[in-house]
């Protein structure tokens, strides 16, 4: 067994990682404290997921060892989803509300700040209890990543009338937190749209059943009628 365990032929060369988009290679491996050149079969690989995971950027990993040379890292990311106002400043939450990260002065990001509503006594690593905040994250996380990078504002001041603003300014009304798979989807599909648009658009609102579109510069006696892109 010591001749197996020892021999150069099974020393760690390789580390191959899946599923990173924020951690680099060396931040994975310095996380889950893996030095190349020891033994594979020295490596115990439930100690090393559980090292990454020890990690609040990390939300699982799976460790494998491949013969005869390589450890194979399957990792899951918290990714941010949205920025919030708290009582020192500003914080990243994942989708699940966890605090990713916070900082004083805010930053250019490709999420959606959200507005109209400040955070008070949350720190890195604690979650967001407020369904409401938790609702419009749900919202957030299902839209797809192309739609997410396209929405810089969600405000919350009114419960009953959430507005969504695109980069472009158009004005996404979501109305109350509720049927919120549904527009996700909607989102997804207007924000897909807008981008081959001939139309100047001044809001969509998905608060009803059935979608209403209004263009810019249209009669306000037609306000009610829309018109579909």
């Amino acid at each position: 067994m010591a001749i197996i365990i020892y021999t150069p032929l099974f020393t760690l060369q390789h580390v191959e990682i899946h599923g990173n988009t924020y951690l680099t290679e060396e931040q994975i491996t310095a996380i889950g404290r893996i030095h190349k050149g020891e033994p594979l079969f020295q490596l115990q690989t439930d100690v090393v997921a559980q090292n990454l995971m020890h990690d609040l950027r990390v939300e699982s990993a799976v460790v494998r060892r491949r013969l005869p040379d390589t450890v194979e890292i399957e990792v899951s990311e918290r990714k941010p989803v949205a920025t919030m106002a708290c009582d020192y400043g500003y914080l990243d939450l994942d989708r699940n509300g966890k605090v990713l990260s916070v900082y004083k002065n805010l930053h250019n990001v490709p999420i959606p700040l959200i507005t109209g509503m400040e955070l008070t006594g949350l720190y890195v690593g604690d979650d967001v209890s407020d369904e409401y905040v938790r609702d419009v994250l749900y919202f957030l996380n299902h839209l797809n990543v192309d739609t997410l990078n396209q929405i810089s504002e969600i405000n919350i001041a009114r419960p009953d009338a959430v507005v969504a603003y695109t980069n472009g300014s158009v004005e996404i009304r979501l109305g109350k937190m509720e049927r919120l798979d549904e527009k996700a989807s909607l989102t997804d599909d207007f924000v897909s749209d807008l981008k081959t648009s001939r139309h100047i658009i001044e809001y969509v609102d998905f608060s009803y059943e059935a979608p209403f579109i209004r263009m810019k510069n249209m009669p306000s006696d037609n306000e009610n009628e829309g018109d579909q892109p």
